[in-house]
């Protein structure tokens, strides 16, 4: 079937209702992992959609344990997705009940991993040129993460993309972007502005002194963006405390 929606030349499927925020988690960032269960709580509690389990040197039964506690904290209060490279981290994902699998751009191929997950999970995958972007929408992933668009501590060793790129994309994908590295709620608005759907955040939320306070910070930009640019989507945080 096309993954082109008529009367639109983008590749991909719009995915509604996921939200527009995503915390990547980063236990050596937070001091170890019960205080990077503890900060993702937090973060939750302020408002973030979707948080990303992506703990690439965890052994495969400590890394369940962590999934398994992120989906505690994260249950009917956000969307928990398992950074996978092949079918094991697919099992963990599984077994934990995410919400969804991200892969990296040199893991899996979607249509494989769709297999091994039906539609019972979204699939993102991480890409970083257009080329990328477009074989992931065509291949019908639900999400893109795009990066690095920032300079970024987390990846220092990336290549730092910018918001062009990012504006590149989304004038050719249908399927929503998320910008990622180096993302503040400096300069969340202009990843917005450039025509992504969300952002994906590490440090500026998970290295902040009050996280919850952080993520809060950062939804009052992404919902000041939102106004100027498009409708708001919302996902599973669409009501949010007042600060």
């Amino acid at each position: 079937m096309s993954n082109v929606r008529k009367n639109d030349q983008r590749v991909g499927l719009p995915t509604k209702g996921i939200g527009d925020t995503l915390v990547v988690t980063d236990r050596h960032l937070c001091g170890g992992i019960a205080p990077l269960v503890k900060a993702v709580d937090a973060s939750v509690v302020g408002g973030i959609h979707m948080v990303q389990l992506r703990e690439k040197d965890l052994p495969p039964q400590e890394l369940l344990a962590l999934a398994q506690s992120l989906r505690s904290v994260t249950k009917d209060r956000a969307l928990l997705f398992v950074n996978v490279h092949d079918a094991a981290g697919v099992e963990i994902a599984q077994a934990c009940g995410a919400d969804g699998l991200q892969l990296a751009e040199a893991a899996l191929p979607v249509e494989w991993a769709r297999q091994l997950v039906g539609d019972e999970m979204l699939i993102g995958r991480s890409v970083h040129n257009l080329e990328g972007a477009l074989a992931a929408a065509e291949s019908e992933a639900d999400l893109l993460i795009l990066g690095t668009v920032f300079p970024s501590a987390t990846h220092p060793e990336g290549t730092t993309v910018g918001v062009e790129l990012v504006r590149t994309v989304t004038e050719h994908v249908a399927t929503p972007v998320y910008g990622i590295g180096g993302i503040t709620a400096e300069n969340a608005a202009q990843v917005l502005e450039a025509g992504a759907s969300g952002v994906a955040v590490v440090r500026a939320v998970l290295a902040a002194p009050d996280p919850k306070q952080a993520a809060r910070r950062l939804l009052l930009v992404m919902d000041a963006g939102h106004a100027l640019h498009r409708p708001v989507r919302r996902g599973s945080n669409a009501e949010r405390d007042p600060i």
